[in-house]
């Protein structure tokens, strides 16, 4: 297991570090100057070891000057990322200029489209911290009388940990509360993977009920504790850990399966067959991400819950993610029988931007 982290981390690391250094080639070439001295090699070296730098040591601490340390990783690893991508443009458009005899100032061509790098890391930060209320009206065959009319609350991928914290846990509270849905659902990634003060961030359900409950089941982060870490602080508070079982929520049932469980199709299979599902009733899972469709259908699952894709987050990843998970990137769709709603998700990951996609409370009201 380490062996396998350490090789991922050395992969990771060596992408930034290099994405790095065409930048910093690239604006040597268009800009020169202040652009091409051993200082901004300096700069940009540091900066591309800090994101894994601070998430090494954000994974042990979450003392203030780590969380600010990486923030500021994570911001500066989006704003990189678009930058990157403008210096690509760059030698395409200086290519075409030459090509065709255009003659355009390379120190113009950098100008434009590195601004526009700029101006899109700004939007994308400013668009994740917007939190957003998708309404969708469903039907569930079979469901019964007296939940026609509810609505339930769907939010995922919180990832709370040193970029969003207490702060932000208590705004997505604040706003559930104005809400006033009848039930709520947690579907994975609560925390980032990082160290916390779990304590502190569960507080605000304590302060908070929904009249059917709040439901929750563990995402991948979730695995990088021990459940001794994370779940005693959440268990004593309105929140319901839904350990691989299902319950019944007055007539409807209500199930959950933890993300690591559901990986392997075989172990999945054996897990939602020994629920107990009435499969002539409507039901509704929560699972992390939108995993095996077609076993939920086969156990006649009615309606899955799910988030994990977070849509890509940001353009271009948007377009990989897009490829990776087809129509179930996101929003309501059907796998033969079985309906899925996937969320955006209500937090961020990594770099704190998105562009492409928004962050969401998903308000579903059943008919």
């Amino acid at each position: 297991m380490r062996s396998r982290l350490a090789v991922f981390v050395s992969i990771v690391q060596g992408i930034i570090f290099l994405g790095h250094l065409f930048l910093y080639f690239s604006w040597s070439f268009f800009w020169g100057g202040a652009a091409s001295s051993w200082q901004a090699m300096l700069a940009l070296g540091l900066l591309s070891v800090s994101f894994v730098a601070a998430s090494f040591r954000g994974w042990y601490s979450f003392h203030p000057i780590v969380r600010v340390w990486y923030t500021a990783s994570a911001v500066w690893l989006g704003i990189a990322s678009y930058c990157m991508w403008a210096a690509l443009l760059c030698w395409i458009v200086y290519g075409f200029s030459a090509l065709l005899h255009l003659e355009w100032s390379r120190s113009a061509i950098a100008d434009v489209l590195f601004g526009t790098a700029i101006l899109a890391s700004l939007y994308g930060l400013i668009n994740a911290n917007t939190l957003r209320v998708k309404r969708l009206t469903l039907e569930l065959p079979n469901l019964p009388a007296q939940w026609r009319g509810r609505t339930a609350a769907l939010i995922s991928d919180l990832h709370l940990g040193h970029v969003r914290n207490y702060r932000f846990i208590r705004k997505v509270v604040a706003r559930l509360a104005r809400l006033r849905p009848d039930i709520v659902f947690i579907a994975g990634d609560l925390y980032d993977g990082t160290a916390g003060d779990f304590e502190r961030l569960a507080r605000p359900w304590k302060h908070y009920s929904a009249p059917l409950g709040v439901f929750y089941i563990a995402g991948n982060h979730e695995e990088f504790y021990s459940h001794a870490e994370y779940l005693p602080a959440l268990q004593h508070t309105c929140v319901r850990v839904l350990e691989n079982e299902k319950l019944e929520v007055d007539g409807l049932q209500i199930a959950g399966v933890h993300y690591r469980d559901a990986r392997d199709p075989q172990h999945y299979r054996q897990v939602l067959q020994g629920l107990g599902l009435d499969r002539n009733r409507a039901s509704i899972l929560l699972l992390h991400a939108p995993l095996h469709l077609m076993i939920a259908e086969e156990e006649r699952i009615s309606l899955q819950l799910s988030g994990h894709t977070h849509g890509g987050q940001f353009f271009p990843y948007t377009l990989i993610a897009r490829r990776v998970w087809g129509k179930f990137i996101h929003g309501l769709q059907h796998a033969g029988r079985l309906q899925v709603y996937t969320s955006y998700g209500t937090g961020t990951w990594g770099p704190p931007f998105r562009l492409g996609t928004y962050a969401e409370i998903v308000l579903l009201e059943f008919r």
